[in-house]
């Protein structure tokens, strides 16, 4: 389907089961991370961190893309707390109108939406993870509220997300004992979230924040692969500028979820042609980005020219230092030469060899401060979130990790005692005293 055709809902299953080349790494990385949170060696560790002293580079604990977060979701929190639900509403048709985004480019209707029903799923969330049935007080508050407000999409909307996120809760805490159960309440979230967005449509009101509600409906649809192509399509043409919806849409194309490495090879195609305009070849690498974190494997369609252009691309058009971190730590680590028994084909390694290759013109060329959070959280595995390490843990972590990366690139150069720079001016190298 394309661009303005309507997007009934379906039946969701009944409850039932131009930039200087690169140039040649001076040394390549002879292992990755042994674990969760180890490091990239190759030289013994202290010499690493020694060289990673003569790496200056300005650090932000907590940078403007965090804060920008915090603000529109506190917003959002705020205004349900006051039950002002036809300002928050208001607010919510503002942003999504006008394709509201932090720095970074996540979405603002997103983040209110995320604070306006936080109470309410954390609650039940905290219920389940003690075994206990989630007091429906929250939900039937939130349930009431949308009925008062039946012609209001922002409000259908924050009580859709909060059965969806309390579905995902039920079936994220079920046991062998109770996998049945919690399957069926997973189901019944997701088909109550279902009727409250039914009567809206996406594409008529010219909201994204409704197409992409519909595509975290392909969890419980029966033949979710029938769909997944097309629904993303009409979301990712309502908002091309937000990267989330194609990264989003690489995930959903792994063969763990509803596609193939076909599949992600073709749309990340289609996706990047249909972008163009703002993209260049941006969008290839978008939804490639988190399919190859969560799965080596999608390595095996991959163009890695095209996806290098895409990056290329990406950051001639995105500048935001959050942006440059996040492309530049998944290249460093992510991409990473492979360790121990691991072993892929000899086209797979070319592939991956030559995106990690790009971190040299990241560094050099675009990288000016570290986002410390964005390293620490590409070192941990997708879908890894409970009884993450504190703030300032991952925050230290990140730091490290990033400094250690950035000396193994460069450390035939600082090896002499010399340090690389880095500032709003480029990367520079300043000579041993």
């Amino acid at each position: 389907m394309r661009t303005g055709v309507i997007m009934p809902f379906e039946p969701i299953a009944k409850p039932e089961p131009s930039e200087p080349a690169p140039r040649k790494r001076r040394s390549q990385a002879a292992g990755r991370w042994p674990d969760l949170l180890g490091l990239l060696r190759r030289k013994p560790e202290t010499d690493l961190d020694s060289l990673s002293k003569r790496i200056l580079l300005p650090s932000l604990p907590v940078t403007d893309e965090e804060m920008a977060r915090a603000m529109h979701q506190d917003r959002g929190q705020k205004l349900a707390r006051q039950e002002m639900w036809p300002e928050l509403a208001q607010v919510i048709e503002y942003t999504d109108a006008a394709r509201l985004r932090t720095p970074g480019g996540e979405n603002a209707t997103t983040l209110l939406a995320v604070g306006a029903r936080a109470d309410v799923v954390s609650a039940a969330e905290d219920a389940l993870h003690d075994g206990s049935e989630p007091d429906p007080f929250g939900i039937d508050a939130l349930e009431e509220m949308q009925s008062d407000c039946s012609d209001s999409y922002p409000c259908a909307l924050i009580v859709a997300l909060a059965h969806i996120d309390i579905g995902w809760a039920w079936r994220a805490t079920a046991t062998d004992r109770t996998r049945a159960a919690h399957e069926l309440r997973f189901l019944e979230h997701f088909k109550r979230a279902e009727d409250m967005l039914a009567p809206f449509d996406g594409v008529d009101l010219d909201a994204p924040s409704l197409a992409a509600a519909q595509c975290a409906l392909l969890a419980a649809r029966r033949q979710p692969r029938m769909r997944v192509a097309d629904d993303y399509e009409r979301l990712i043409d309502l908002d091309p500028d937000s990267p989330r919806h194609m990264r989003a849409l690489g995930e959903a194309l792994l063969p763990a979820r509803y596609g193939s490495y076909e599949m992600l090879d073709l749309e990340a195609r289609r996706t990047a042609s249909r972008t163009g305009e703002i993209w260049g070849a941006g969008a290839y690498a978008w939804v490639y980005l988190d399919a190859l974190a969560l799965d080596p494997d999608a390595m095996a369609r991959l163009d890695a020219d095209f996806f290098v252009d895409g990056l290329r691309d990406i950051v001639a058009r995105r500048r935001d230092q959050h942006v440059i971190n996040q492309l530049s730590a998944f290249c460093g680590i992510v991409m990473a030469p492979k360790t121990g028994k691991q072993r892929v084909s000899a086209p797979q390694e070319a592939a991956r060899r030559r995106i990690h290759d790009c971190l040299d013109w990241l560094l050099e060329n675009h990288l000016q401060e570290l986002h410390p959070l964005i390293w620490s959280q590409t070192l941990l595995s997708p879908g890894l979130t409970p009884s993450l390490p504190s703030r300032r843990a991952l925050v230290l972590k990140g730091r490290q990790t990033a400094l250690r990366i950035i000396a193994q690139c460069f450390e035939e150069d600082i090896a002499d005692g010399s340090s690389i720079a880095f500032s709003s001016s480029g990367m520079y190298r300043l000579p041993a005293l």
